[in-house]
């Protein structure tokens, strides 16, 4: 319930409260029947119908949802809950039974999906998938040593073309040869993103963001008369590109230091394209949640199907679609089209 409550949400754009109550000593104990009764009639006269009361955890965990608490600020409205509830619990149990009680008050989506200093949604009270009857740990694992097994295999094959295009990037231009950024992980952790450098080395990373805020809002470009609107995700013709910087890009040569980031575990040789830390500051709601359930990739479904050819939630839908159903045949399969993709350079800038 809790889960379809987020969804709601991330449409609806109504807010809600989740209320974790929690007590060792009444709720896992025989000796507490009788005062875990009182807390659900406490529970039942402090919330309305619409609200959703259960087990949050099984036997220790009580949570209620308090549903589309509307625009009003988070904080304030779980202040007020604190209040209701606890007096309604005081009632009740008196003041040595709430002293053994713990209420937690979380905002959905004040309080999902977080990256400041390094915040883990994973920590997040809030689920970042479906349940599922079916545990994957075996699939976890196997996709993990796929991801150590062909990225090893492509460092030994593409060693040569690594200097190639690093003396190349280094003839041609000025500064390093190697492009750090900072990107978003899985639960939002960042990491350092390698690229071969396809730009010059000092230039104003605003006309990036200002494009990048633009796309995702969906307002890059207007529709010409002849056609809709361009939607391409990286901006064309770039004059912040190097003399070899376009051939970089059009080929994907410039991703290929990113097999270091699978080796590490940074990311996974499939998955969603890990966002640079502004493009997150953007996102909606539902955007997020490309971030939580599988690592980031080197090539996925948007890369293969649409690359810069779709729109921005599109690809997220596309990102979506694949964290929902991936294996490790999918991911197989997505490996197998990649080089047609690459070598074919539609959507490539």
């Amino acid at each position: 319930m809790l889960y379809i409550e987020q969804k709601r949400t991330e449409r609806s754009k109504r807010r809600f409260v989740l209320m974790l109550l929690e007590s060792t000593s009444i709720l896992t104990t025989a000796n507490g029947a009788g005062s875990f009764d009182q807390i659900l009639a406490a529970l039942a006269s402090s919330t309305r119908e619409t609200d959703i009361t259960g087990w949050y955890k099984d036997g220790s965990i009580i949570g209620t949802i308090f549903t589309e608490i509307g625009s009003a600020d988070g904080k304030a409205v779980a202040t007020a809950l604190l209040a209701k509830v606890s007096e309604a619990l005081a009632n009740t149990l008196g003041i040595e039974g709430i002293n053994q009680i713990r209420l937690s008050f979380h905002v959905f989506p004040d309080e999902w999906g977080d990256r400041g200093n390094g915040h883990s949604t994973k920590c997040s009270p809030f689920p970042n998938s479906a349940p599922s009857r079916k545990p994957r740990t075996m699939s976890v694992v196997a996709k993990r040593v796929l991801d150590i097994v062909g990225s090893l295999i492509a460092l030994a094959i593409f060693a040569p073309v690594f200097l190639g295009v690093a003396l190349a990037v280094k003839l041609t231009s000025k500064g390093p040869i190697l492009f750090r950024q900072q990107r978003v992980g899985q639960y939002g952790k960042p990491f350092t993103f390698l690229k071969f450098r396809s730009m010059q080395s000092k230039n104003d990373q605003a006309v990036h963001r200002e494009y990048i805020k633009n796309f995702i809002a969906g307002a890059t470009e207007p529709a010409s008369e002849t056609g809709p609107r361009p939607t391409i995700f990286k901006i064309k013709d770039d004059p912040r590109l190097t003399p070899i910087g376009a051939f970089l890009r059009r080929t994907s040569l410039d991703e290929l230091p990113q097999f270091v980031n699978v080796l590490k575990g940074e990311m996974s040789l499939v998955g969603p394209r890990p966002p640079i830390t502004y493009e997150v500051d953007c996102y909606d709601v539902w955007h997020r949640r490309r971030l939580l359930v599988v690592k980031p990739g080197i090539t996925g479904l948007w890369q293969v199907t649409g690359r810069s050819r779709v729109t921005f939630d599109e690809m997220v839908r596309l990102d979506l679609k694949y964290a929902k159903s991936w294996s490790i045949w999918l991911d197989i399969k997505i490996l197998l089209q990649t080089p047609k993709a690459v070598l074919g350079g539609q959507g490539a800038y």
